[in-house]
């Protein structure tokens, strides 16, 4: 095996162990998520040619985009309903379900979806600096680093992938605020619509980015004897990346609340 001195023993261990088909699987499935981006961004800039009529005058900085958003809605989309599934309609974490630990639960959707979403991370990530800062400043690289850093400890190990489905489940806002972009872009900032999905986002940014990493911080508390179980990579992963997402999470959702009041404030004045 190749040397991989920025990393432990106990972590190149567990990578030794993996079984070929494993190692196959997620490799797959980590190319389906790129490749269902490359197609869906062609798929998204095709559609929009046919369907909505101000795509034509838009700049070419503006199309691209245009169609990145429209990768990033159907990842969003896919992954949260995934995540929801795995949370609360399977019996794949349930306390009572398995004699194995929370952390150490896994399934052939969750390796998939995990896999899936790395390809979708790395994609945006390989747009986002190839259009930098257009596409998104050093947050979003940020964001999406630490997105890619944690999945991917979490796919090798095979540990703590309730954990990374709760935070997947938080790109259920992404749609949201892809449709605020494209309304603006559209010049609909003072239509109905708008001003429902801003509450729509506002409200969905509550639920799934501030209480869910609350439940998220508050689960991981009162399982901590089953996390300290966790390599240990993956276990102060877990103890530090979390938190940034979450005060990313808050900076944002203060920014969405000015925007959401700016947007009342604004209808009143037109009324």
């Amino acid at each position: 095996m190749v040397d991989l001195p920025f990393f432990p023993p106990a972590f190149i261990s567990i990578i030794g162990k993996l079984s070929t088909s494993k190692k196959f699987h997620w490799l797959a499935s980590c190319f389906f998520g790129i490749i269902t981006c490359k197609l869906v961004y062609k798929i998204t800039g095709f559609i929009s040619l046919f369907c909505f009529k101000g795509y034509r005058k838009l700049s070419n900085k503006e199309k691209v985009e245009w169609n990145n958003r429209g990768f990033s809605t159907f990842h969003a989309l896919i992954s949260s309903l995934a995540s929801l599934y795995l949370l609360l309609f399977s019996n794949l974490f349930y306390e009572d379900s398995s004699d194995e630990l929370i952390v150490n639960r896994t399934s052939i959707i969750s390796n998939t979806i995990l896999g899936f979403s790395i390809g979708y991370f790395l994609s945006d990530l390989t747009m986002i600096f190839w259009h930098f800062p257009a596409l998104g400043g050093l947050e979003y690289v940020l964001h999406h680093g630490l997105s890619v850093f944690s999945i991917f400890l979490s796919l090798i190990s095979s540990q703590g992938q309730i954990y990374i489905l709760m935070v997947l489940f938080s790109e259920s806002t992404t749609p949201f605020v892809n449709l605020r972009w494209y309304l603006d872009v559209a010049g609909q900032k003072s239509s109905t619509i708008y001003v429902y999905n801003g509450i729509a986002l506002f409200f969905g940014w509550l639920i799934a980015r501030i209480f869910l990493f609350i439940y998220f911080f508050a689960h991981m508390l009162n399982h901590f004897d089953q996390v300290k179980k966790i390599f240990p990579l993956g276990f102060y992963s877990l103890l530090t990346v979390p938190p940034l997402l979450a005060l990313m999470n808050v900076v944002w959702f203060w920014k969405i609340l000015k925007g959401l009041i700016k947007t009342f404030s604004k209808a009143r004045h037109r009324q």
